[in-house]
C-alpha cells in the first residue's frame, strides 16, 4: 500500500475541515434563517388579520341586512399586476356562516374556528382572532408550499456558491500546500541527486524549522560515516604506503640472491619469490590509487585542459610497460573541466594498463577522448564471456588468464568505478568491441564540470 505524502495528508485534512466547516456553517444559517422566516411570516399573518378585523366588523356593522359570501379583492397584487395571494382570509360570525372571503378562497379550505392564535391545519398555516366577543371572527392562512419554496430559495442561495467556492477553495489549499512544500521537495531532489561517495553535509538553507532537525540529524550521521569510511581509507592508504619500502627491500635482496647464486633451483625459487613480490607491490599501488580516488578531492577551483594530462598519462604507460602500440586520439579543440588532474589521472593511467595487461600480446591499444566528457579505451582480445564481463568491474575481480600470463591485483576497474562514480559517470564494459567480432572495450563517460 502506497504511503500518502505529508502535504497530501494535510491537504486532504485542510481541504475537509473547511469543507465541513463551510456546509455546517451554512446549515446552522440557514435553519436559523429558516425559523426567522416562520417567524416574520406569522407576524405577517397576525398584522395582517389585525388590520381587516376591524375593517370587517365596520363593513358588516355597517350593512342594512346580512349579506354572506361576499368577496373582496385580494390582499397582495404583484407590480405587473399578475394576482399573487401568498395570504387569504375568512370572516365567520358565531354561527360559522361567511362574511367575507378573499379572492381565490374557498371556505372548506378553512378548519372551523376554535379559538385565537397560530396553527397549521390542511396545508394552510393560520392566525386566528376574534372581535365583538366571538360574535366576527377571521382567520388569515399562507399556504405551507409557499413557506417551502421561500426556504429552497434560500437553501439554493447559500448552498449554491459552495459548489463552485469549495472546489476553488480546495484547488487553492492544494497550491498552497505545494508552494508550503517546496522547499522539502528541493532538499528530496538534492539528496537524490547525490552520489553514494558524497557526504558532504546537505544544505539548510531555506528549509522551515520543522524540517531542520531532520537535516541536522541526517549531516551528523553522513559526517560519523564519513569518518568512519575516512578511517577506513587512511588505513588502506597507510598500509600501503608502509608497505613499499619494506617490499623494495626484499625485491632487491631477491635479485642480489638471484645474482649471486650459482644453483639453478635457488635462482628458479628467487624468480618466483620476486615475482610474488612485485605482485605485492602492485597491489600496495592500487590500494593506494584506491583510497586517493574515493577519498581525494574530486573537483579543482578552476577548469584546465584535459589533453595534456591525457597524453602524459598515455606516453608514460606505454613506456613503463615496454610497449609502443598506443594510439590516442585527442579533439582538436581543448577538452576543459575542473575535474581534479590527478584523479583524471589514475582514471586513465587503470584503463591504459588493463588493456596493455589482458590485451593481445603486440597488438595495437586505442585510446580517444572526446569533448564532452567520454574516454574510451579499446584493446585486441579474445570476447569475454557474458559472466566475466559482468563481475570484473568488481574488486580484486580479474578475467580469465590466458597464455599463463600473471596479471594485476583485480583493482583497475574498481578505481575507475569508484572516481565515476564520484565524477556522477558511469563505466561501460563491451566485449567484443560494439561491430567487431573480437576485442574489448572500457568506455568511461563522466561530467566535465559539477552541477551548481
Amino acid at each position: 500500500m502506497k504511503a500518502w505524502s505529508l502535504q497530501t495528508r494535510l491537504g486532504v485534512a485542510v481541504g475537509a475541515l473547511v469543507a465541513t466547516l463551510w456546509a455546517g456553517g451554512a446549515a446552522f444559517t440557514a435553519n436559523r434563517l429558516s425559523t426567522r422566516i416562520d417567524a416574520v411570516f406569522d407576524g405577517e399573518l397576525e398584522s395582517t388579520a389585525e388590520r381587516i378585523l376591524p375593517l370587517a366588523v365596520s363593513e358588516v356593522l355597517g350593512r342594512e341586512e346580512v349579506v354572506t359570501g361576499a368577496q373582496v379583492m385580494p390582499l397582495i397584487r404583484d407590480k405587473d399586476g399578475d394576482e399573487d395571494e401568498p395570504m387569504i382570509y375568512i370572516v365567520r360570525n358565531a354561527a360559522g356562516e361567511v362574511l367575507m372571503l378573499s379572492h381565490g378562497a374557498k371556505a372548506e379550505d378553512f378548519p372551523p374556528y376554535d379559538g385565537p392564535g397560530f396553527r397549521t391545519a390542511r396545508k394552510l398555516r393560520l392566525y386566528a382572532d376574534e372581535a365583538l366577543r366571538g360574535s366576527v371572527t377571521i382567520a388569515v392562512a399562507e399556504p405551507t408550499a409557499h413557506r417551502r419554496a421561500i426556504r429552497r430559495e434560500l437553501m439554493m442561495g447559500l448552498f449554491a456558491p459552495l459548489i463552485v467556492l469549495l472546489p476553488l477553495t480546495l484547488v487553492g489549499i492544494g497550491a498552497l500546500m505545494r508552494l508550503g512544500f517546496a522547499p522539502m521537495r528541493r532538499f528530496r531532489d538534492r539528496l537524490a541527486k547525490r552520489s553514494a561517495a558524497d557526504l558532504a553535509p546537505v544544505e539548510l538553507d531555506g528549509l522551515p524549522a520543522e524540517a531542520r532537525p531532520l537535516a541536522e540529524t541526517i549531516n551528523a550521521l553522513l559526517s560519523r560515516l564519513d569518518a568512519a569510511f575516512e578511517a577506513e581509507r587512511s588505513f588502506a592508504a597507510n598500509a600501503a604506503h608502509e608497505l613499499r619500502t619494506p617490499l623494495a627491500g626484499a625485491i632487491a635482496q631477491v635479485q642480489r640472491l638471484r645474482a649471486e647464486t650459482e644453483k639453478e633451483s635457488v635462482a628458479t625459487r628467487a624468480r618466483d619469490i620476486e615475482a610474488v613480490l612485485k605482485r605485492l607491490t602492485r597491489l600496495s599501488e592500487g590500494l593506494m590509487s584506491l583510497a586517493r580516488a574515493e577519498g581525494g578531492k574530486l573537483r579543482g577551483d578552476a577548469v584546465q585542459d584535459l589533453r595534456p594530462v591525457a597524453q602524459l598519462v598515455v606516453e608514460d604507460t606505454a613506456r613503463l610497460a615496454g610497449s609502443a602500440q598506443v594510439t590516442l586520439d585527442l579533439p582538436e579543440g581543448p577538452v576543459l573541466s575542473d575535474l581534479d588532474p590527478d584523479l583524471f589521472a589514475i582514471l586513465l593511467r587503470n584503463l591504459v594498463a588493463n588493456a596493455l595487461r589482458h590485451g593481445t600480446a603486440g597488438a595495437p591499444v586505442t585510446v580517444q577522448l572526446s569533448e564532452t566528457g567520454s574516454l574510451s579505451v579499446q584493446n585486441d582480445c579474445d570476447p569475454l564471456p557474458p559472466e566475466d564481463l559482468a563481475r570484473i568491474g568488481a574488486r580484486f575481480e580479474r578475467a580469465a588468464q590466458s597464455a599463463g600470463r600473471v596479471d594485476g591485483a583485480g583493482l583497475g576497474l574498481a578505481i575507475v568505478q569508484a572516481i565515476l562514480s564520484r565524477a556522477g559517470g558511469a563505466l561501460a564494459l563491451f566485449s567484443p568491441i560494439p561491430g567487431q567480432s573480437r576485442g574489448f572495450e572500457a568506455r568511461a563517460n563522466f561530467r566535465l564540470r559539477a552541477e551548481i
